[in-house]
């Protein structure tokens, strides 16, 4: 085991619209100050009563999936805590995984085999 899963990330027209959205169904804080992550400029989170933490993310030119319309996939990322980016870039690596973005000194872009973004974020 190389990380934890610190949140699912949501892509979405407007973060704040997403995260009221969200919060009226399942509560929780939001917009907790969170070491982890900026707020603002089209982030926002919504921090669950049992420890979990959803992002919403602000896409430009979103596009609404539409079930079961393969056309139209689902958009979402997981970010994985790390305590050293660059062994768990090389593990990601290792397993199949190729670099999106490793520019960032706190977090690097990864995708999947299927081409899945995640994030790697330093702990």
């Amino acid at each position: 085991m190389i990380a934890t899963l610190q949140c699912v990330v949501l892509d979405c027209p407007d973060d704040e619209v997403l995260t009221r959205f969200y919060h009226s169904l399942l509560g929780g804080e939001v917009n907790r100050p969170d070491r982890r992550w900026s707020l603002g400029g089209g982030w926002s989170t919504l921090h669950l009563p049992n420890g979990f933490v959803l992002c919403f993310q602000r896409v430009a030119d979103y596009r609404a999936p539409r079930w079961p319309d393969p056309r139209y996939p689902q958009q979402s990322h997981v970010d994985l805590g790390v305590s050293d980016l660059e062994e768990a870039g090389r593990t990601a690596l290792a397993a199949g995984g190729t670099v999106l973005d490793d520019s960032r000194s706190g977090w690097h872009v990864y995708a999947d085999p299927a081409g899945h973004p995640f994030c790697l974020v330093r702990e």
